[in-house]
């Protein structure tokens, strides 16, 4: 027996390590997927880390407009309020936005697997807390001023730094929320005490900006949840494939070890069982035929023919297994050369009439004329054909009819068809079949056994050749098997190969 490599060892050995060390990464990557469809806060399905992450990113790409935004209102501002005066809460804004940027930078600095969301749910709200704060004493700058649009100017200005506050915070509502209590209470505050039309306008029409802006903050929460959501669960997805591809790839592993194994088992038993097998029918066969003499009990002499039938059968099971086991290997190689398809089912005829003849069956030949060859395989054309037809005369009864046509397919090709008068296949059956070991049930009621492999066989030597195989069956009413080789093999269609002068020459 060949010696195994040293891969082989290592791979009988049991899994590779490192496939070993993907899975359980892809393993990781799957409960992590699943974890973030679990809510730590109460809310259905919220992702805690993803909100915060976003809320950080948004307020940190936003900074930079935020400071836009104070300057333009500072610049504004001067026109009712003393420079100095400006500038000083212009300052606090721009301290408390880069604060506010500063922890947001720290946050996404973090490994996302040690990040202290529930810290960071506290701290930032109270940053947006004084982000808001800041914004409200914008308010203070104005007090006792009564210049005309100096109101209107403060509320506007209020009113685009809550926007922009729903905006930048929304996947964080404890933000939002916290960022918009002082500018309300600002923009009360400031018209307090105040019944002039004007006023109460603008006081109303502040009111229902704020109810907006809470609209505004569900709406955007909601719609952030359901995007991080569904990319949580593509990453599950993902993540799933992957398993599968792991386990897949290890089951396609173990195949090809078993694959190997089999294929050593055959190769061996080949030889140990074909030795034997040799010794027990040559001398069985001597002993049938008494060759040295008459037996002394008659009994022998038939238990010598049963010997021989015996192993007889046996070497034809070996054989058929390492076909089918070197055609489903790929390592069946075909000796092509010109041959008639008509002649090989004619001679299959006369070797198995004496068979038919013995279970009183009639075979009838049908055969085109001027037939051309064929460019195959004889040997496993002619192993294609003795099986089909060893099969018919197996599966029908006494006083059956078999019939065997050969001709022309639809598409210039050439076919083999043999029909019989058995007990047919129903047709959730035909695929059984056609699996190695597989018998239809009509056939193991009314039938001698068989292995099995017949079929397999037939099929696979056919689709080496690119050609096809058909079964028309129905129960009771016989089967018609058929084999067709493609019109590239007829030899009409292939061109001739170069006189030896020519080629040498070319």
């Amino acid at each position: 027996m060949p010696e195994l490599t040293a891969e082989q060892v290592q791979r009988g050995r049991g899994p590779d390590p490192t496939a070993l060390a993907r899975r359980k990464l892809i393993n990781r990557e799957v409960r992590s997927a699943r974890e973030k469809l679990t809510s730590s806060t109460g809310l259905q399905r919220a992702f805690d880390y993803e909100l915060v992450r976003v809320f950080a990113q948004y307020r940190l790409n936003g900074s930079a407009g935020t400071l836009l935004l104070a300057f333009l209102v500072a610049a504004a501002a001067c026109v009712w309020v003393p420079f100095y005066t400006v500038s000083g809460w212009l300052t606090l804004v721009v301290l408390t936005t880069g604060f506010t940027a500063v922890l947001c930078r720290r946050f996404l600095a973090e490994p996302s697997a040690a990040a202290r969301v529930g810290f960071w749910r506290k701290l930032l709200p109270t940053a947006e807390l004084l982000h808001g704060l800041s914004w409200a004493l914008l308010a203070s700058l104005f007090i006792g001023i009564e210049a005309p649009g100096a109101r209107f100017f403060l509320m506007t200005a209020l009113l685009i730094v809550s926007a922009l506050t729903v905006t930048l915070a929304a996947t964080m509502p404890i933000a939002v929320y916290s960022g918009l209590v002082p500018i309300v209470g600002a923009i009360v505050l400031s018209f307090s005490g105040r019944s002039d039309i004007d006023s109460v306008t603008m006081l109303l029409m502040a009111a229902c900006a704020q109810l907006f802006f809470i609209f505004l903050t569900k709406r955007l929460y909601s719609t952030s949840v359901e995007t991080i959501e569904s990319r949580a669960e593509k990453d599950a997805l993902i993540a799933e494939l992957e398993t599968a591809k792991a386990n897949s790839d290890e089951a396609r592993r173990k195949a090809e070890e078993a694959n190997l194994a089999k294929s050593r088992f055959l190769a061996t038993m080949s030889h140990e069982l074909r030795t034997p097998l040799n010794a027990i029918l040559g001398f069985s066969e001597v002993m049938k035929n008494e060759v040295f003499g008459p037996h002394a009990n008659a009994s022998y002499k038939e238990y010598s023919g049963d010997i021989h039938s015996s192993g007889q059968h046996l070497l034809t099971l070996i054989n058929e297994i390492l076909d089918l086991s070197r055609i489903e290997a790929g390592k069946y190689e075909l000796n092509e050369e010109a041959i008639s398809l008509a002649a090989i089912a004619d001679d299959a005829a006369h070797m198995l009439n004496l068979r038919a003849k013995t279970k009183g069956q009639t075979i009838r030949q049908a055969t085109e004329p001027e037939l051309p060859r064929i460019w195959a395989d004889e040997r496993a054309i002619r192993q294609a054909v003795l099986n089909i037809l060893a099969n018919a005369i197996k599966f029908t009864p006494q006083g059956g009819e078999i019939s065997i046509k050969v001709g022309w397919t639809a598409t210039g090709g050439q076919y083999v068809s043999i029909t019989d008068t058995g007990p047919g296949i129903p047709e959730d059956e035909i695929p059984v079949v056609m699996q190695t070991f597989g018998r239809g049930s009509l056939a193991i009621k009314t039938a001698e056994q068989g292995s099995g492999l017949g079929l397999p066989i037939v099929k696979g030597l056919i689709d080496l050749h690119g050609g096809g195989f058909r079964i028309k069956s129905s129960p009771r009413a016989g089967t018609e098997v058929t084999i067709t080789l493609p019109a590239e093999r007829v030899m009409d269609t292939l061109p001739a190969l170069p006189e030896p002068n020519e080629r040498s020459a070319a």
